[in-house]
């Protein structure tokens, strides 16, 4: 896969695929504003370097869930607003994604420049990787580079099939997120400890698989916990809970022990160095944060043991959990964490979390997290700027994790055309 230190962008129109799904919120003065910058800023490190290189740039990125029709209120316009600031260079907002007159603005742009495309989901065609919309991108810059790694998994016309158009790269944010993701699967420094939390089981099961291949312990939290205490027999009450993930659950505690069993028997006590991988231990909590309903007012009261009273949920880990995975935290040499341990932003729910977060913020160890309720919880806590990696991909951290090929990653791959 070649990186934008492959490309000859000087005097060049270059289409940046970026990743500026942000959210927006109104100012005091009722403006349509950006809320939270930080995918933006995670793109500024391609998008100088090639400014100081003297491409042209050509921005392309969605915002939102549009449906393939005109949106005025997910218009890219806060997004150029707010990337001027950021980049003090003056970014222009095209007024549609293709066309005749856009066409012509990049035609017009000078080194240096930047030109933000119109939410490339007003296009019916992206989301289909649709030929015609592809054709149509291509026509509007000389070479392409893809710097949007949350999208990566995705074969739209702007992610995947615009790169088999032209001479094509990856920008730093991508490589830097396949580099860091890559290596934790591939060469981790041990013992690697995995933090998996959220709702569901099944959206996860794929990421428990292998990182128990990979793994030396899994740390289960959030609703997610509760199909695992449901397999071991314990009552969940009011917890989200569902049949299917409870069998993922039970499968997935039956390989645990299967393998637990199998080195008891060939390794006679060794430790975890000398067993290697293929058999992570499954940590679940021991205690629980319970309330009568997800709410900030709700009845609340810290459950010692796991036996959910009907008619109360779980909604957070315990202290005693908190504090046991947090020294597993802390004595890692490698730490992945994807999902929330409770319902975080709830101040009554948020303590499991708010100690696993200060956990990954204290570790020694490489620390990565990835999925947006981690990042939002870190953010929450002050403490995005305390892990070694901040992952911006949600599905495609954990397609890539589970060992999925990303369509727009693939296209990369000595993908583009001489021109």
């Amino acid at each position: 896969m070649r990186s934008i230190d492959d490309l000859d962008v000087r005097g060049r129109r270059v289409l940046v695929r970026v990743d500026f799904n942000v959210p927006l919120e109104q100012d005091a003065e009722g403006r349509t504003v950006v809320a939270d910058d930080t995918r933006i800023v995670a793109a500024l490190e391609t998008i100088e370097e090639l400014r100081r290189r003297g491409a042209r740039l050509v921005l392309v990125s969605h915002l939102g869930r549009p449906e393939g029709r005109r949106e005025e209120r997910l218009s890219m316009a806060p997004v150029a607003a707010r990337l001027g600031e950021l980049t003090e260079a003056g970014v222009s907002l095209a007024p549609a994604v293709v066309g005749e007159e856009v066409r012509a603005l990049t035609q017009g742009l000078r080194d240096g420049e930047i030109l933000l495309l119109e939410n490339v989901r007003f296009e019916q065609g992206e989301q289909r990787n649709d030929p015609q919309l592809a054709r149509a991108l291509a026509e509007l810059a000389d070479v392409y580079v893809d710097d949007a790694f949350g999208v990566a998994h995705r074969a739209h016309a702007s992610t995947e099939g615009v790169a088999h158009l032209l001479p094509s790269a990856a920008g730093r944010l991508l490589e830097r997120e396949l580099r860091t993701l890559t290596g934790i699967l591939e060469n981790p420094a041990q013992p690697l400890v995995a933090i998996i939390g959220g709702a569901k089981v099944a959206d996860k099961i794929a990421v428990i698989d292998r990182f128990f291949d990979l793994a030396d312990v899994l740390l289960i939290g959030g609703a997610m916990c509760f199909p695992f205490l449901r397999a071991q027999g314990h009552a969940t009450g009011a917890s989200l809970c569902s049949a299917r993930d409870t069998a993922h659950a039970r499968r997935a505690l039956a390989h645990s022990e299967e393998h637990r069993h199998s080195e008891e028997h060939t390794l006679k006590g060794a430790g975890r160095q000398a067993q290697g991988r293929g058999s992570a231990r499954i940590a679940l909590p021991v205690d629980l944060v319970i309330g009568k309903r997800l709410s900030e007012d709700a009845e609340h009261r810290v459950l010692d043991g796991v036996e959910v009273p009907d008619g109360w949920m779980g909604l957070d880990i315990g202290p005693l959990t908190a504090a046991r995975y947090s020294e597993e935290v802390e004595r890692a040499g490698t730490v992945f964490w994807n999902g929330p341990m409770g319902a975080f932003e709830l101040e009554p729910f948020a303590a499991g979390t708010r100690a696993v977060a200060e956990a990954v913020a204290r570790a020694n160890g490489l620390t990565v997290v990835g999925g947006g309720d981690s990042a939002a919880a870190l953010r929450r806590f002050g403490l995005e700027h305390a892990v070694d990696h901040l992952s911006t991909g949600g599905g495609a951290t954990l397609e890539l994790v589970e060992g999925r090929t990303l369509a727009g990653v693939q296209a990369l791959d000595g993908a583009g055309v001489a021109r």
